[in-house]
């Protein structure tokens, strides 16, 4: 198989899909890869280290998807990249299609097979594809809630930690998944207050054998989670309903009462955001205020560590690029019931019954179309 890598364009964007070792790797497996100039340089991959690993370099992205069988990328394709998307291509990225109409509009009329690492699950229904960006998102959300707590970025001027005889912030974490464990667990080691709501208790179970005393673990209903959200300094937005929109938690009223300078930190961006006042930002311009509280809603946060962020991404979806090139995306589809489950949106038709839901369109089974 020809599989393409072109060089990511969203806003501070510096991930690429596919690192020299995967490539070798691939190479190794008897495909072949293009990887448009420049594509990993801002994080130290150069184009020599693609040659080396088996590689061919290309001057544009035109040239990616004008050749590739397959294109595996990191963030969903913007506009000008699905106008160049063809019948039949697979595309291997993340998608986060049910708060984008505009992008599953395109995705749909380009008839490319759009596989989304966000919702491809395993036996235990987790999400290998989405966990380690889960895993960098939610530390990195307390770094940069604790910078947005600054008096210069327009927040409250309180130290995370506090220091001796100064109490620490209170942080609050909305969701127990993959990205609350880690925002908990950093905070908790920078010594703030810490309380995390989750609406399992076998998961609140589980956090509290985990972390003990450090962490306070509290049974997440619309009273419990105003009280809480009303009296903190930092809230983490960590809610996922896999591939659908995220749920509305924090309401506009609730931030209106919120204190002056205090910080939402709002991951669940991707898709759609967990406050009401919640809209996508950018590395470029990270935050804005409501109600005189900061907000910081970077729909790509794990590309503010990009290198960190590509190896860990490439250690999970290395095996399932490998299986849809060895066996071509309707046999690996088919032995897998899990990789299947990635699959968002199939020539022309959406095969992920949360996005048709969310945006009207009629759902398709995933196994009647691959079958077709």
């Amino acid at each position: 198989m020809l599989i393409g890598v072109p060089k990511e364009i969203k806003n501070h964007e510096y991930r690429v899909g596919l690192t020299p070792t995967s490539v070798r790797e691939l190479v190794h497996h008897g495909h072949k890869v293009i990887v448009q100039k420049g594509a990993g340089k801002e994080i130290g991959l150069v184009d020599k280290a693609y040659v080396v690993a088996g590689a061919s370099i290309v001057d544009t992205a035109e040239e990616i998807f004008a050749k590739a069988e397959m294109v595996v990328k990191v963030k969903e394709p913007q506009p000008s990249e699905c106008s160049m998307l063809r019948p039949g291509q697979v595309l291997f990225t993340y998608l986060h299609l049910a708060p984008d109409p505009e992008q599953t509009k395109l995705l749909v009329a380009s008839g490319a097979i759009g596989i989304a690492y966000e919702t491809v699950t395993d036996r235990n229904g987790r999400l290998p594809l989405l966990a380690p960006m889960s895993e960098v998102a939610g530390r990195m959300s307390i770094q940069a809630g604790a910078h947005c707590l600054e008096k210069a970025q327009k927040g409250a001027g309180v130290l995370l930690g506090g220091v001796p005889g100064v109490q620490p912030a209170k942080v609050v974490v909305l969701g127990g998944g993959v990205v609350g464990t880690n925002a908990a667990r950093m905070a908790i080691g920078m010594e703030a207050d810490v309380v995390i709501l989750d609406k399992s208790i076998d998961r609140l179970r589980q956090l509290d054998e985990l972390f003990g005393s450090r962490l306070d673990t509290v049974y997440a209903t619309v009273d419990n989670i105003e009280q809480h959200v009303l009296d903190a300094d930092l809230v983490i937005g960590a809610v996922l309903v896999p591939g659908a929109s995220a749920p509305k938690l924090v309401t506009e009223t609730m931030v209106k009462a919120m204190r002056l300078g205090s910080v939402l930190v709002d991951v669940a961006i991707d898709q759609g955001g967990c406050f009401e006042t919640s809209r996508a930002t950018t590395h470029a311009k990270p935050t804005y205020i409501v109600h005189g509280v900061v907000h910081y809603c970077v729909a790509n946060m794990p590309g503010g560590v990009a290198r960190t962020s590509t190896f860990a991404l490439n250690n999970a979806t290395l095996p399932f690029t490998v299986a849809l090139a060895n066996k071509g995306y309707k046999k690996a589809l088919a032995d897998d019931p899990y990789l299947l489950e990635g699959l968002n949106v199939h020539r022309g038709k959406v095969t992920y019954k949360a996005v048709a839901d969310a945006l009207g369109y009629t759902h398709q089974d995933p196994r009647k179309a691959i079958a077709a």
